[in-house]
């Protein structure tokens, strides 16, 4: 399997993780590629026409995308225990963070562009304060979750998406008032798989 990938990305990082944690990593190929909204990579566009990654290419010669299809994918192919919890409250928990987690990211991400990418000019300072708005009440909802010690698809999201803010928005300072959060994501980020897949 080539899994289209750049090490900034978040969304890629979550697919990494989860396969460091299910024993998968070393069957996956890194075809790493630089693209952003207006110069898309042909290669990823041949196997996904949204043109966007991760996208993984299959030994079969079919392709999957985005991060949350990849991720269950890929769970389905090993015999340990699922990062995508199998039914009841533990899945729709599960999910559900990493909706929230996802979110985060999309917010983060468009803002990245807006801030970085956009002639100084044409940026829209209340469109950012809009996304950004969303990130912190995302934020100061984990605050309130009870994230425990275990590691599942909603862990993985959200241990990705607060490494993503420490990477792209460091004066964000978003550990301040979320001191739970913040203690969590410290010792959840020791995680191998966490350490193995960090930005540069």
């Amino acid at each position: 399997m080539k899994l289209y990938h750049n090490p900034a990305s978040p969304y890629v990082r979550k697919v990494r993780v989860l396969a460091f944690e299910t024993g998968l990593s070393d069957g996956i190929e890194l075809a790493n590629v630089t693209l952003s909204p207006t110069g898309p990579d042909a290669g990823v566009c041949s196997d996904n026409p949204v043109g966007k990654i991760p996208t993984l290419a299959r030994d079969d010669g079919g392709a999957l995308y985005d991060s949350r299809v990849i991720c269950e994918y890929l769970d389905s192919l090993h015999d340990g225990t699922r990062i995508f919890p199998e039914g009841g409250e533990a899945r729709w928990t599960a999910v559900r963070r990493q909706a929230l987690a996802d979110g985060i990211l999309d917010a983060a991400v468009v803002t990245r562009y807006e801030t970085f990418l956009r002639p100084e000019a044409l940026r829209w300072s209340d469109w950012v304060d809009g996304q950004m708005a969303k990130v912190r009440r995302s934020l100061d909802a984990l605050e309130q979750d009870s994230l425990g010690d275990g590691v599942d698809i909603g862990t993985i999201s959200v241990a990705c998406a607060l490494g993503y803010l420490d990477f792209r928005y460091p004066d964000e300072g978003w550990r301040n008032g979320r001191p739970k959060l913040g203690a969590w994501f410290e010792k959840f980020s020791q995680r191998p798989s966490m350490q193995a897949t960090r930005p540069d």
